[in-house]
């Protein structure tokens, strides 16, 4: 099809907007459309050219595509999907275009779970660059859920057959295909880091997201191998009965690759990666956090059992730029760090803030939400939240991001959760928006303070804003 127009439905996905690139990159004539441009993803489109045709409109359809690549987000009602089916043009999904155009005959290594799959992706994506440097097999492909520092983009494709590395999201496919995007992705080797309630949208239960990556890991041929964190019941049940070989990793004693002399100074973190009691490497990271360490040995680990030299291994951790929008530093504003990440669940809030307190010891930490995911704008982890959000000194908090899209009985009480802190002595305030935010805390906030903003999405453009207002009260 090479040549042949395709047209991306929700193309500022960060997802979506890979494969926008990748399409381009084949010889595609590549459109796109989205309610609106936002940021980071808007920025690699338009610097690869790729118009983006906002808002929806079925004449954005003109003319008629070859194909339409309909994004996960996108439901019926969308003026392009309607057109689409009146007038039967040939359409798919992401994760189905990505293993029929990019997929056959390349080694897919593959990570999932719950939490650090982008990271831990991009970790793996660096180390076998790095490697290449030495032997040119080890060039990779890959599909990033974020951009990559290392690289400025998330994603890259060569030639030939070499590995394609991809993060293996458990969210739905599409309207038309509920099952989740890893499962069009037949993994060689897989990393499977967390397994936790969330997507509380389009998963019932626990039961439900454990069945999900089950059926993940049946899809790993025997000659494969799954490279697990030894931490957690779920990822035990779920990797129970590969045919794979399993290769867990984590702090217990027996495990396959097993960290040990863990120290953390400032924003960069060392330690001990044992393998089967041996001393495999020692290992520096310049990230803080104990879940990046483990992020890290879930990528040495499966690098290491594909072949990767451990050199590589090492030197790709030291040197390793972390990805846009997790624990990114925004800004400094008169001694105030303010600092980005893309939060959606409430261990995921917890780790980040853990994380925060090792990197700024000593300094007042804000922790800023947007209840934005389709998980936190729920009150399933109601109480989960508060415990994750009382490791901040201040707190913020939004209002819930369209809440009039959740059920009431199922919707979080941003009230709720302000009284919670209160009660627990952690000072918390609400406000309507991002303006409202800025309005509170631009009088408030002093040096040495560490502002985390916490959200999925744009957050009312918070992350200019509140900079903005800094630099004016200067």
């Amino acid at each position: 099809m090479s040549g042949k127009h395709v047209h991306l439905i929700g193309v500022c996905g960060t997802a979506m907007a890979s494969l926008a690139g990748m399409l381009r990159a084949r010889g595609y004539r590549v459109t796109g459309s989205d309610t609106a441009a936002y940021p980071p993803m808007c920025d690699q489109l338009r610097a690869m050219e790729i118009a983006i045709l906002e808002p929806y409109s079925a004449g954005n359809l003109e003319p008629r595509p070859d194909l339409v690549v309909v994004g996960n987000a996108i439901s019926r009602g969308n003026v392009e999907l309607e057109r689409v089916l009146d007038e039967r043009i040939p359409m798919t999904s992401m994760a189905a275009m990505i293993h029929d155009e990019f997929l056959q005959g390349r080694e897919s290594l593959v990570v999932c779970g719950t939490h650090g799959k982008t990271t831990t992706t991009s970790m793996l994506a660096w180390i076998y660059e790095v490697a290449s440097n030495s032997d040119a097999k080890w060039k990779p492909s890959f599909l990033i859920g974020g951009v990559a520092e290392n690289f400025g983009t998330s994603f890259h494709v060569q030639a030939g057959t070499r590995p394609f590395i991809l993060e293996g999201d458990e969210y739905d496919t599409a309207f038309f295909d509920k099952g989740p995007k890893f499962l069009h992705y037949f993994p060689d080797a897989a990393i499977l880091t967390h397994v936790e309630f969330d997507h509380a949208d389009i998963y019932v239960d626990l039961a439900a997201v454990k069945t999900a990556f089950k059926r993940m890991v049946n899809l790993i041929p025997q000659r494969g191998r799954l490279v697990a964190f030894d931490g957690s019941e779920n990822v035990t049940e779920c990797c129970a009965k590969a045919f794979c070989k399993v290769e867990r990793y984590g702090f217990n004693e027996h495990s396959h690759w097993r960290v040990t002399e863990m120290r953390q100074e400032g924003s960069s973190t060392s330690w001990t990666l044992l393998r089967e009691g041996a001393e495999f490497a020692r290992l520096k990271l310049p990230m803080a956090g104990e879940h990046n360490a483990l992020n890290a040995t879930a990528a040495a680990a499966l690098a290491a059992g594909q072949g990767v030299p451990v050199a590589a291994i090492v030197e790709a951790l030291a040197t390793f730029k972390s990805v846009k929008r997790r624990l990114e530093v925004r800004a400094e504003v008169a001694g105030v760090t303010v600092i980005d990440d893309f939060a959606h669940h409430p261990t995921a809030i917890r780790e980040t803030l853990r994380a925060l307190r090792a990197a700024y010891q000593g300094r007042r930490l804000w922790a800023v939400l947007e209840p934005r995911s389709n998980t936190l704008r729920r009150n399933v982890f109601e109480r989960e939240l508060v415990e994750s959000l009382a490791m901040a000194d201040e707190v913020v908090l939004a209002q819930v991001f369209k809440s009039e899209a959740i059920p009431v009985n199922e919707r979080l009480e941003p009230e709720r959760v302000v009284r919670a802190l209160k009660m627990q002595g952690v000072p918390a305030v609400l406000c309507a928006d991002a303006d409202a935010i800025v309005a509170e805390m631009s009088p408030r906030v002093k040096s040495g303070d560490v502002v985390a903003i916490l959200s999925n999405g744009g957050f009312g453009g918070i992350y200019e804003k509140l900079p903005t207002a800094l630099r004016a009260a200067e």
